[in-house]
């Protein structure tokens, strides 16, 4: 939600005084901005009510995303009859490589976007964004990991959100000792590891 000129979430973002919100805060301002439409979610060929899930909060947000990897999801990414419109960046396929006993490049229960190189490691129940690489001997369980970030090798990571372009370094352990983890990144009251850029706030 932004406006050709750089944009209304850009504007909210440093306003210190909003709450961040969609409904509190960034709706009612792009209302007061631009022509704005309702969406009537409601699939009119089944007659049924569609996914629709209130993401306020990282904890929220993480489990709509881990809504997609279910082998029946409730939002299927994969339905025909009702495609998503979206714009994709071009990047080649995403590439699992090394096939050694203790070193195979793969996937189980997940989403790989494209661009994105298993070398070597292996992630579970976990969603990679475009351009990310896990290398080898390295563990992604129930993680998120957004555009261009990377996993070391011989890291573990489970339970976290690896935000944009944040490299792990080798041998790393995240979502194991929470106590840890806070001395060096956000983890919400559900021991749920936001691993972002230094210097970002989480606080309200």
């Amino acid at each position: 939600m932004q406006n050709g000129r750089g944009g209304n979430m850009k504007e909210d973002a440093a306003n210190r005084q909003s709450r961040h919100d969609f409904g509190h805060d960034l709706i009612p301002k792009i209302i007061d901005k631009n022509r704005v439409f309702a969406y009537n979610f409601i699939d009119e060929n089944r007659k049924e009510s569609l996914y629709w899930r209130d993401i306020g909060t990282i904890e929220a947000c993480y489990e709509a995303n881990m809504d997609l990897v279910s082998v029946s999801p409730v939002f299927n990414l994969y339905d025909e009859r009702w495609p998503i419109r979206t714009h994709q960046r071009q990047y080649p396929p995403a590439k699992f490589v090394f096939a050694d006993e203790k070193r195979r490049g793969m996937a189980l229960d997940s989403i790989v976007s494209m661009g994105s190189i298993i070398s070597g490691g292996c992630v579970r129940n976990s969603i990679l964004s475009q351009s990310v690489r896990v290398e080898s001997y390295a563990m992604v369980e129930d993680s998120i990991l957004f555009a261009h970030s990377t996993i070391g090798s011989n890291s573990h990571i489970q339970r976290a959100i690896i935000e944009r372009g944040i490299c792990i370094p080798e041998g790393s352990r995240i979502g194991f000792n929470l106590e840890e983890d806070r001395k060096k990144y956000y983890v919400t009251d559900s021991g749920l590891v936001v691993v972002a850029p230094e210097g970002r706030n989480f606080e309200k």
